[in-house]
């Protein structure tokens, strides 16, 4: 009887060492990664519209998946492409150096956009919208240093409306990179990828989506009595389509010109539902996942952040937006799990920036909230420094929060730029809704970590940000006549949705506070490649837990 249960003590024990030993077995590096950005998704719409969302959409990566619910942005101005490049890059504008969707350059006197490239040519369509490439991001990307990791073996493909979406996350070393062309329908290229498009993209485009997408309307997926967790319908901070009279559903654009459904289109979910299908292309045609090493499918949603500037975050037209991202997100895992297999691709969620509630709304409910007016700075900041110093347009240009002093104008003048600085900065306290005014002088020579001016410190880059950072009280935005904005350093604006899923990520929810940098040293480590080489960011410990 002793020997029998020695026996099964022995038995057991080996048991529990081999399944112990398996489990300590790291699973086989993931053959696809699948990065998601949604443009200007809230954290807490995951939880809001959690009840009309199915099972396999959203509900399925937080049920199946790992949660990261306290995900912020570390750095000011949280705009569209500083988002992306720093999802992509694990650091911020400081580094990175895309510092706003647009920027004042000192040098030719005018804004620039953060992907123009005069230097290369449109693929896919007869205009300029493909004049683009990614040369002013000035770091690597998790996508550019998996292809250095392997010799350019891997491919990355990336896929959105926004031509800042694509290019981007695609990082320098991009096999393909397809965004909008709202003058045609189509997706285009430029010749910094390419000299032609792919026949996939080509054959994707002659099937004209954007007509039979919108040929039914747009109406609420729901009986609209059911949008209880939006306003009414109809509100005065609402977008009224230039085609209507009032912003209210349903929305008929059968009558409208080619021209004007193209344009039209990006305001419906339906630009999400298009990007979702060209990646459905992509992942068939490109045959992603299937070769010896890694390959990588960047795809940024953009319609959501185009009805959010429209309509607002708390419209019946955001909500059946992301009620309708929901279908896509399931029509995307079921298109995954077809093509690779359940559990042998790895897909993280998240957003470039968040967003404000609607001033005007929260001045409707008694909320402190305000509206400020670029011009209307600038031209009170001039007519001080006029004044005092008795030269007209000292301030050449305020954009992104900040200002732009004429420096040619101080040098022929003979002017001290530090005089001309605290002056302006004096003026600017003056002005209703500025609570804080920092100074390039601080920013080059202190090093701060906390709070706000820490946020300024890591989107200010020495040579393309202005002189003068201006920050606004929490839910004041730059003056528009409806829907909502977004740039600044508050909670509304930093928290974003994390969601990691798939191959070699653990189920769990963490409320730990993680930054947006988090996600690329994340990916590298699961990959085992090199962080990209500006990275300020931490990989995420509780998910690479083995």
């Amino acid at each position: 009887m002793r020997g029998i249960t020695k026996h099964l003590i022995f038995t057991i024990l080996s048991c529990l060492i081999s399944v112990y030993s398996f489990s300590q077995q790291p699973q086989a590096k993931t053959k696809l990664i699948v990065g998601v950005i949604v443009d200007q998704m809230r954290a807490e719409y995951l939880y809001r519209f959690q009840d009309k969302f199915s099972d396999d959409g959203f509900k399925r990566l937080m049920n199946d998946g790992f949660v990261c619910r306290n995900t912020h942005y570390n750095y000011i101005p949280t705009k569209t492409a500083p988002g992306h490049a720093s999802v992509y890059t694990g650091t911020t504008p400081k580094y990175h150096g895309i510092i706003a969707n647009e920027w004042y350059d000192r040098t030719i006197k005018q804004e620039i956009n953060n992907v123009d490239d005069l230097s290369t040519q449109t693929i896919g369509g007869e205009g300029s919208n493909g004049q683009r490439s990614p040369r002013k991001m000035l770091s690597t990307t998790i996508t550019d240093e998996l292809q250095l990791s392997n010799d350019g073996k891997s491919k990355v493909i990336s896929i959105s409306l926004k031509d800042r979406g694509a290019i981007l996350p695609g990082g320098h070393m991009s096999d393909g990179s397809y965004w909008y062309d709202a003058e045609t329908g189509n997706f285009i290229t430029s010749t910094y990828y390419k000299q032609e498009l792919p026949a996939w993209v080509e054959k994707f485009n002659k099937q004209r989506h954007v007509k039979s997408l919108l040929k039914s309307g747009w109406h609420t997926l729901l009986p609209i009595g059911s949008y209880t967790e939006s306003t009414s319908d109809e509100q005065a901070y609402e977008k009224v389509f230039h085609h209507k009279n009032n912003a209210a559903f349903p929305y008929e654009f059968r009558k409208l010109s080619d021209e004007d459904q193209f344009n039209l289109f990006q305001e419906t979910p339906f630009g999400n539902t298009i990007v979702a299908m060209l990646a459905h292309a992509a992942l068939e045609h490109e045959k992603l996942g299937k070769g010896d090493e890694t390959d990588f499918l960047a795809i940024s949603f953009s319609s959501t952040d185009k009805v959010g500037h429209a309509f607002g975050p708390n419209s019946i037209e955001i909500e059946d937006t992301y009620l309708r991202l929901d279908q896509d997100i399931a029509s995307l895992l079921h298109k995954l799990d077809a093509h690779m297999g359940k559990g042998n691709y790895t897909f993280f969620l998240t957003a470039d920036h968040a967003a404000s509630d609607v001033p005007q709304y929260l001045i409707n409910n008694k909320v402190p909230a305000g509206y400020y007016s670029t011009k209307n700075i600038v031209t009170k900041v001039n007519a001080r420094l006029g004044a005092l110093f008795k030269i007209d347009g000292l301030v050449e240009n305020m954009s992104n929060g900040q200002l732009f002093l004429d420096m040619d104008k101080i040098e022929a003048n003979q002017l001290n730029y530090n005089d001309v600085l605290e002056e302006s900065k004096r003026e600017l306290y003056s002005v209703e809704g500025v609570f804080q005014v920092l100074l390039r002088n601080d920013l080059e020579k202190l090093e701060y970590t906390f709070d706000e001016k820490g946020m300024v410190q890591r989107g200010f880059h020495l040579k393309r940000s202005g002189d003068i950072v201006v920050l606004f009280n929490p839910s004041w935005t730059e003056d528009r006549k409806y829907g909502t904005e977004h740039g600044s350093g508050f909670s509304y604006d930093t928290h974003v949705p994390l969601l990691w899923f798939g191959n070699n990520i653990p189920k769990g929810v963490s409320t730990q506070k993680y930054s947006i940098t988090d996600i690329a040293p994340t990916i590298s480590m699961l990959l085992g490649i090199k962080f990209p080489n500006a990275c300020t960011g931490m990989p995420i410990g509780e998910l690479l837990k083995e």
